[in-house]
C-alpha cells in the first residue's frame, strides 16, 4: 500500500489544519488507518486511528477533543481535522495502514506501510 499525506503548513496557535492521507493499492478499503507524529527531538508518538469502516476511533489524551479523525473509504483517504492547534502540536506528522487496527495502536513497530510525512508548524 502506497500512502500520500498533505496537508501541513504553518499555522498561528489556536488555528487549525485538516490533514488528508491517500491510500492507493493492496485492499485499502480494509485496511485500518491511523495518524503518528515526531516532533523534534522526541520519539514517534500515536495521534489517532481509526478501524476500516471509520469506526472505533482513538486518540491520544494529548489530542482529545481538539482533534478528530475520519476515513472515506469511497476516496480512500483518511483526514485528520486538528482544531486549537498548540506549539507542543508541532510536528512531521505520519500516516499509517494496517490491517489489523489492534496493530495499529498497540504494535506500531509491526506496521510496515507509512506516507511521507507532512510537516506540521504551530507558531505562537
Amino acid at each position: 500500500v502506497q500512502l500520500q499525506a498533505s496537508g501541513g503548513g504553518l499555522v498561528e496557535a489556536g488555528g487549525s489544519l485538516r490533514l488528508s492521507c491517500s491510500a492507493s493499492g493492496g485492499r485499502t478499503l480494509r485496511y485500518a488507518m491511523g495518524w503518528f507524529r515526531r516532533a523534534p527531538g522526541k520519539e514517534r508518538e500515536f495521534v489517532a486511528a481509526v478501524n476500516w469502516n471509520g469506526g472505533m476511533p482513538l486518540y491520544a489524551d494529548s489530542v482529545k477533543g481538539r482533534f478528530t479523525i475520519s476515513k472515506d473509504n469511497a476516496k480512500s483517504t483518511a483526514y485528520l481535522q486538528m482544531n486549537s492547534l498548540k506549539p507542543e502540536d508541532e510536528a512531521v506528522y505520519y500516516c499509517a495502514v494496517a490491517e489489523n487496527y489492534n496493530t495499529l495502536v498497540r504494535r506500531p513497530a509491526q506496521i510496515h506501510s507509512w506516507g511521507q510525512g507532512t510537516l506540521v508548524t504551530v507558531s505562537s
